[in-house]
């Protein structure tokens, strides 16, 4: 999946983005050296979900292998910079945290008894607040010889975790998917409704690359 973006080369800090990749790459690496032991201290746990309410952050960094990762990263890093480079520096992290509690949430929710991990419900938390914000924005998706409007790819993304989601038995928490395409939905639609339908680069965020 490729988008057709085009932002500003960053002249100011390093973005938020790439902290963000860094730490879960950094987590990854961890997780190799230091095993099970270190993933069952951190990963989302249904049964200790109230007890050790942390997993319910420190989750979304583990990740079950390199693919899993580098599909995260890399939708995380094209819609990331996007939606980073139209909000001031809280609102963006917001995004991506609440949409990756929610989504664990609405994993808890299933009654699934089985442990999850992995930065899907916040990565489509921030696709969805792209979605909310820039629903004309054009992207290009996999099997798309042309590019959609984002509105039209996020609503493909919602149809197949949802038949995922009603098939089961697939090993993907599309429960989680969901809750946080949903809940990056909402925060996008209150963001743009709080900037009057006119949400600026307000940080001295400048990227400009064509994906």
């Amino acid at each position: 999946m490729i988008t057709s973006f085009n932002v500003k080369r960053y002249t100011g800090n390093l973005p938020l983005t790439f902290i963000l990749i860094g730490i879960n790459v950094f987590v990854f690496i961890l997780q190799l050296l230091l095993g099970d032991g270190f993933n069952n201290a951190f990963i989302f746990n249904p049964e200790l979900a109230t007890s050790e309410i942390y997993r319910f952050v420190t989750s979304t960094f583990l990740h079950g292998g390199f693919g899993h990762l580098f599909f995260n990263m890399f939708a995380l890093f094209i819609f990331g910079i996007f939606l980073e480079s139209r909000l001031k520096s809280g609102s963006f992290l917001a995004v991506y945290f609440i949409a990756g509690i929610v989504g664990n949430l609405g994993y808890l929710a299933t009654g699934n008894p089985i442990s999850a991990l992995g930065a899907s419900g916040a990565v489509y938390g921030v696709m969805g607040a792209v979605a909310a914000i820039a629903p004309k924005e054009r992207i290009y998706m996999m099997l798309s010889p042309v590019p959609i409007p984002m509105f039209v790819g996020i609503i493909f993304y919602a149809f197949f975790d949802i038949i995922g989601f009603v098939g089961g038995g697939s090993g993907i928490a599309h429960s989680a998917h969901l809750s946080g395409l949903g809940i990056g939905l909402l925060v996008g639609l209150w963001l743009k409704y709080k900037y009057r339908g006119n949400v600026r680069r307000l940080n001295p965020i400048n990227l400009s690359y064509n994906y």
